[in-house]
């Protein structure tokens, strides 16, 4: 079994591993695969959150690929992010 990964130039792989890090490429944010947000968000928007989900390996290639980190479930990466960017 293959799964379809999300590289930090957009493009897209097969890998033997799952990615450990979920996002939404139309809303720029990536969060952990457990993440009560997205899970939320999947539920009330099923077709609209599947056409636009993407999967990453690891947390610096979500950043990578221009995704910015979930405030809910990635608080310190958020806050960190949020810092960068002067706000």
């Amino acid at each position: 079994m293959t799964w379809t990964l999300t590289a930090a130039d957009g493009s897209t792989y097969e890998s033997p591993t799952p990615g450990t890090y979920g996002g939404n490429r139309r809303q720029g944010v990536y969060g952990t695969l457990s993440c009560g947000v997205a899970r939320d968000q999947r539920r009330r928007f099923p077709e609209t959150m599947r056409a636009h989900r993407v999967f990453f390996a690891d947390e610096e290639t979500a950043s990578a690929a221009g995704l910015r980190p979930c405030g809910s479930c990635l608080p310190d990466a958020y806050r960190a992010w949020k810092q960068r960017r002067g706000q």
